[in-house]
């Protein structure tokens, strides 16, 4: 299928960029990004400093960590997203609400289990709410990404991708303010106080509008063996189908797209520790103009592929993601503990790139994805590119003791390169489908 003329960024006025974000859709976006961060917030960041308040060892503090192992393997149960019907909740919100209300229901239940344990009394009641939190939060991703790419066509995925992320971002402050609820009360009304807020989540939610795209199709019917292949072969035989030739530049694409940032990012806070500064200035720019920052980059990340298609997006992405984490390397080489604008001005510019990337690249994982398979096609896209940034990055503090500071962050930077090859080849030589164009007509029809 072709791109209608009004589909061409010459076509889309600053008016209309601006109007998109005042749209139901978003908005019912910008709730489900809320719902999608905050869990993950609570089990990797919160957990861990209560678990330590009570005086549990780092060693067992660390394993818990594997809870969030979750977030990476969901594709394995992803088809289990796209085809079950969950009774009664199927027939009143359809198949995508159904999933995300059981899935905060998940969150909701296990968060108050969390708020009646106490683990110096004992780690396994907070380990099975921990691993129902990990997990609802993993199976609740998985909806929520269906949902947005099937409520929005590909040129809408970008801005839709801010108004999640700007979502995500909300969770992280309100985690905040859960740390401070611990302060203030204890930390039982603290995890109480976050399931209140995914509970109105899940209210929200039978207000918004289930999208129609790829419903028909994911009803399975026939014998046990032809569901299984429906709910589990198929979206893998489909999206190699519809790539074709183009299947391993795309995966390779994906894969190193964002390692830049991944690895670059491990190793920012143990370069501000050594070079001196102060904790409270770390935190305020971070909090303060770099919080701006990152909004104003998922800002512009929509903007930028709405208006000037995805590619090109893609490709300034690439471009600010560079001259950003090179930005490192001259705070390396040049700052001192009292230089807090050099601090100030290589966080900005690496939280307003990173913003960016984060829409386009998502908005650009959506647009591989076909809505009849849209949960279990995205889970295994950004679970394999997850898996593999997260793998390497591992090894940051290695290759930074190895070559040092300056040069570590020049070579994070590098990441850069291959990852623009792969972009260009895909862009000048590949089919539509790789490029991020394929029009799927269920999609196109989304308000």
């Amino acid at each position: 299928m072709t791109d209608t003329a009004a589909d061409t960024p010459e076509r889309r006025n600053w008016r209309q960029i601006l109007l998109v974000y005042g749209t139901p859709v978003m908005i019912s976006m910008l709730v489900l990004g809320f719902a999608s961060g905050l869990p993950l917030y609570m089990v990797f960041q919160k957990l861990s400093f209560w678990l330590r308040d009570a005086g549990i060892e780092r060693s067992t503090i660390g394993f818990f960590y594997w809870v969030t192992l979750s977030y990476t393997l969901k594709f394995l149960w992803a088809p289990v997203v796209d085809r079950i019907r969950i009774p009664f909740l199927h027939a009143l919100l359809g198949p995508r609400r159904s999933w995300i209300v059981t899935a905060i229901a998940g969150t909701v239940i296990a968060l108050l289990i969390i708020s009646q344990t106490d683990p110096a009394s004992g780690l396994l009641p907070v380990a099975i709410g921990a691993l129902l939190l990990a997990y609802s939060g993993a199976t609740l991703d998985v909806a929520i990404d269906a949902w947005r790419i099937e409520s929005a066509p590909n040129d809408m995925q970008a801005n839709m991708a801010a108004a999640y992320s700007l979502g995500y971002r909300f969770a992280y402050m309100t985690s905040g303010l859960g740390l401070a609820i611990s302060e203030w009360a204890d930390w039982g009304w603290s995890f109480k106080a976050m399931a209140l807020a995914m509970a109105i989540s899940a209210g929200l939610v039978f207000l918004m509008k289930e999208p129609a795209a790829g419903r028909v199709k994911r009803g399975l019917e026939g014998p046990f063996a032809v569901k299984v292949a429906r709910a589990v072969i198929e979206p893998f035989r489909q999206i190699l189908g519809r790539l074709g030739v183009w299947f391993i530049p795309v995966i390779a694409l994906v894969a190193i797209y964002r390692l830049s940032d991944f690895t670059m990012g491990v190793m920012a806070a143990p370069l501000y520790s050594d070079i001196g500064f102060a904790r409270d200035l770390v935190g305020g720019v971070q909090g303060g103009p770099g919080l701006i920052a990152t909004i104003s980059g998922l800002f512009l990340g929509g903007v930028a592929a709405f208006r000037f298609g995805l590619p090109r997006a893609l490709v300034i992405g690439l471009v600010i993601t560079f001259v950003t984490n090179g930005g490192f390397a001259w705070l390396a080489a040049t700052a001192g503990p009292d230089d807090g604008w050099r601090l100030t001005l290589a966080i900005v510019a690496d939280n307003l790139a990173g913003g960016f990337v984060t829409t386009v690249f998502i908005a650009y994982l959506s647009s591989l994805v076909d809505p009849e398979n849209a949960a279990t096609q995205y889970a295994l896209l950004s679970s394999f590119y997850a898996f593999f940034a997260k793998f390497l990055s591992g090894f940051s503090g290695v290759l930074a003791d190895a070559v040092g500071w300056v040069w570590f962050f020049i070579l994070t930077a590098g990441w850069t390169l291959p990852a623009a090859i792969l972009l260009f080849v895909v862009i000048r030589y590949g089919s539509e489908a790789a490029k991020g164009r394929e029009r799927f007509a269920e999609r196109e029809t989304a308000p």
